[in-house]
C-alpha cells in the first residue's frame, strides 16, 4: 500500500463530506499531499462499522443537495481519498507505525468531548482512552524515532482549537514527566494551526458516505510551515480567523438559536424545521429585523459589514434548503448556554462599538429564561 501522509482521527460523516472530500478532489488535480489513513478513537458500534468500511471500500458517495445561487443542486460525488482504516483500540501498533513513519499532517474531529482527559491514561501500558493522551503517546514515539516535525489540524468546534489541543497535549506530557526535549519539540517543532469548519452534513449513509449541503468552508489559521493538506476552493488560509468565527457564530448560529427561542416561547409545532419556520411570514420578518437592526450594525462598526451581509444572504439560502430537515427541537438542545455564547457577545460588542444601538430582541431572548433548567 502507498504511504498515507494524512492521518485522520475521527470517522464522522462530517469529515467524510468535508476534509476527505476536499482531499479527494485535490488528489485529482495533484494539489493534495496524498491519501488518508482514518483512525477510529471511540468505542461506539457505529464507528466500528465505519472503520471496517473505510478499510474495505475504495470509495464512498457524498450527496450534495441544496441551493446555491438560487439554483437547486442535487449531485453525487465519489470520495476516494481514504486508503486505510485502523482501529486505535485494537490496532495500536499499526496506528503508531503510520503516525511515526508516514504522517506529514494530522487532522482531527473527535466530537464535543474530544479533549476530555482520563485519569488512568499513561505513557505506557494499555492504549490511552482520551484523544489527547493517544496523541501524546504517538507524538512521543515519533520524537524518539526521528523527531520529524508535524502539522496538526484540529477541526473540533472549540475556539482556538489548535492552541487548546497543543496545551492539552503538553499538559498530558508534563503529567507523565516526559523529557524536557520532547516538551520543547511539541511546542516549537510541531505546528498547531487553529481552524473553523462550516458545512451542514445532515445525514449519514451506510456503511459510509453522507448527505451534505453545497456550502462548505474550512478556514485555517496561517502558520509558517503548516499549509493545509490540500488546496481547494472551500479552504481559506487566513491571518484573521476571528473574522470567520464571528460571522458563523453571530449570523448562522445566532439565527438558529433565535428560531429555537421562538419555537420554545411560542410553543410551535414539535417537529418544525428551520425551513418551515421561515415559511411563517411573521417569524421570517422578525429574523430579518434582528439581522438588519440588531446584528449587522455591529458588523458595520467592527469593519465587517459587507462580508456579514454577503454571509447573511448565503445563510438564509442555507436555511431554505428543501432537502434538509433541520429540526428546531434539535437546535434547542442546551439552549441557555448557546444563547450566552451566541447572543451575549453581540450585545457586548454593541456596547463597545455602537453604544446607541437598540437590541430589544436580543435583550428579550437573553432575559427570557427559555431553555433554562
Amino acid at each position: 500500500m502507498a504511504a498515507t501522509p494524512i492521518l485522520q482521527f475521527g470517522t464522522s460523516r462530517f469529515l467524510q463530506a468535508h476534509v476527505d472530500l476536499f482531499v479527494s478532489e485535490g488528489l485529482k488535480t495533484g494539489s493534495a499531499l496524498g491519501p488518508i489513513t482514518v483512525v477510529r478513537t471511540t468505542t461506539s458500534p457505529e464507528s466500528a462499522k465505519r472503520i471496517a468500511a473505510f478499510d474495505r471500500l475504495r470509495s464512498y458517495p457524498v450527496h450534495i443537495r441544496g441551493l446555491a445561487g438560487g439554483a437547486v443542486v442535487d449531485a453525487c460525488v465519489e470520495v476516494s481519498s481514504v486508503a486505510r482504516g485502523l482501529d486505535a483500540n485494537t490496532q495500536w501498533e499499526a496506528v503508531e507505525e503510520v503516525f511515526v513513519r508516514e504522517a506529514e499532517c494530522v487532522v482531527s474531529n473527535t466530537g464535543e468531548r474530544g479533549y476530555e482527559l482520563h485519569d488512568g491514561d499513561g505513557p505506557d501500558g494499555p492504549v490511552p482512552r482520551s484523544f489527547p493522551a493517544k496523541l501524546a503517546r504517538l507524538l512521543h514515539a515519533r520524537y524518539r524515532h526521528d523527531r520529524r516535525p508535524l502539522a496538526l489540524f484540529p477541526t473540533e468546534l472549540v475556539t482556538g482549537n489548535g492552541a487548546v489541543l497543543r496545551d492539552t497535549v503538553l499538559a498530558v506530557a508534563r503529567g507523565w514527566r516526559l523529557e524536557p526535549g520532547f516538551l520543547e519539540w511539541l511546542a516549537t517543532s510541531c505546528r498547531w494551526p487553529s481552524s473553523l469548519v462550516d458545512r451542514i452534513v445532515s445525514e449519514a449513509l451506510n456503511p459510509i458516505g453522507a448527505v451534505a449541503e453545497p456550502y462548505a468552508l474550512w478556514a485555517v489559521e496561517a502558520v509558517p510551515e503548516a499549509p493545509p493538506p490540500c488546496r481547494h476552493p472551500a479552504i481559506v488560509v487566513t491571518d484573521d480567523l476571528a473574522r470567520y468565527e464571528r460571522l458563523k457564530l453571530f449570523i448562522l448560529n445566532l439565527g438558529h438559536s433565535f428560531l429555537a427561542e421562538r419555537w420554545l416561547i411560542d410553543r410551535r409545532p414539535a417537529e418544525e424545521t428551520v425551513r418551515e419556520a421561515l415559511g411563517d411570514e411573521r417569524l421570517r420578518a422578525d429574523l430579518d429585523f434582528l439581522y438588519e437592526e440588531e446584528v449587522l450594525p455591529v458588523f458595520d462598526a467592527i469593519g465587517l459589514g459587507p462580508a456579514a451581509r454577503d454571509y447573511r444572504r448565503v445563510v438564509i439560502e442555507r436555511f431554505l434548503n428543501p432537502f434538509l430537515r433541520h429540526r428546531l427541537a434539535d437546535i434547542a438542545g442546551n439552549h441557555e448556554a448557546k444563547k450566552q455564547r451566541r447572543f451575549r457577545p453581540v450585545f457586548e460588542l454593541a456596547r463597545r462599538h455602537c453604544p446607541g444601538l437598540r437590541q430589544p430582541r436580543l435583550q428579550a431572548a437573553l432575559a427570557s429564561g427559555a431553555g433554562a433548567g
